[in-house]
């Protein structure tokens, strides 16, 4: 039997603070870093420090994959949902191109909101065309004509495009993650009612590869294939975000306002940017 340990609100505050962890060494401590070396000091034990600080940053976008999924099924309105996303995406930009490029705007990475909009998006689209096909489906009385047959592949084939295009923007806009962020929201969300071990195997396949063919994309001229499949495979130190996870028990907890969770996000980056900057004097 599961033990009920961990709420939704729970779940949130893990995946807050390892997202900061993974950003301070990210932003903050990789400066450190810099001006270390920048000194002529010995940096093997900071870059080692840092490794391991983004190793535990792998586990906040697994947690807030799943919080998505989470979300999208429990919300009272997925237009309102979506839209938040949309609307803190545009508000986080700037702060997130001032943490990581130290720009104003910076049209080669946009934050992680993006990713969480396209993929639930994704699932807008994906639920759309199944109650069409479910709606096709108890209206028929005789399933062997031809245009009903037609009509359910076609919503089918919707349902498959709408997670492809969302795929492909993600990609194309250079979103946090990109595609495997994507697809990796629509895994938890098709594989919500199996076993903890098919989630987890699948979850894992998908980070795996998904990051391997973004990189392969990126450096296939710079590094090997099986080179790049080692480096991926750091993706999967998130699959330590299934410990609470399992320890999940579906209720709701005692949640701080939509605005702070949203706004912790921007908020930080921009904290974390200036004490960058403070260090780089």
């Amino acid at each position: 039997m599961k033990k009920s340990v961990f709420s939704n609100a729970v779940l949130k505050n893990i995946a807050y603070v390892t997202m900061f962890i993974d950003h301070f060494f990210a932003v903050v401590f990789l400066e450190m870093i810099r001006q270390q070396s920048a000194a002529g000091g010995e940096t093997t034990r900071m870059r080692g420090a840092y490794s391991a600080g983004r190793a535990v940053g792998r586990i906040a976008f697994v947690l807030f994959a799943y919080l998505a999924v989470e979300g999208f099924r429990y919300t009272r309105s997925r237009r309102a949902y979506l839209l938040r996303l949309g609307i803190f995406a545009l508000v986080s930009e700037v702060p997130f191109d001032l943490a990581f490029s130290g720009q104003m705007i910076d049209h080669g990475s946009q934050n992680v909101y993006f990713t969480l909009f396209l993929g639930v998006l994704a699932l807008v689209i994906w639920e759309w065309a199944g109650e069409n096909v479910r709606q096709l489906q108890r209206c028929h009385v005789s399933r062997r004509a031809t245009d009903w047959r037609v009509c359910v592949v076609v919503f089918h084939m919707l349902q498959l495009g709408g997670v492809a295009c969302c795929c492909v923007a993600a990609y194309a806009m250079h979103t946090d993650y990109k595609y495997m962020g994507v697809l990796l929201i629509v895994t938890f969300y098709l594989m919500h009612d199996r076993g903890l071990l098919p989630v987890i195997v699948t979850a894992g396949s998908v980070m795996l590869l998904g990051i391997w063919s973004v990189n392969c994309l990126k450096y296939k001229d710079v590094y090997t294939v099986s080179y790049l499949l080692r480096f991926s495979m750091r993706e999967l130190y998130g699959l330590a975000a299934f410990v609470p996870i399992m320890l999940y028990d579906g209720s709701k907890g005692r949640q701080l306002p939509k605005a702070v969770c949203y706004g912790f996000y921007p908020a930080h980056l921009l904290l974390l940017h200036w004490v960058a900057e403070t260090i780089a004097g």
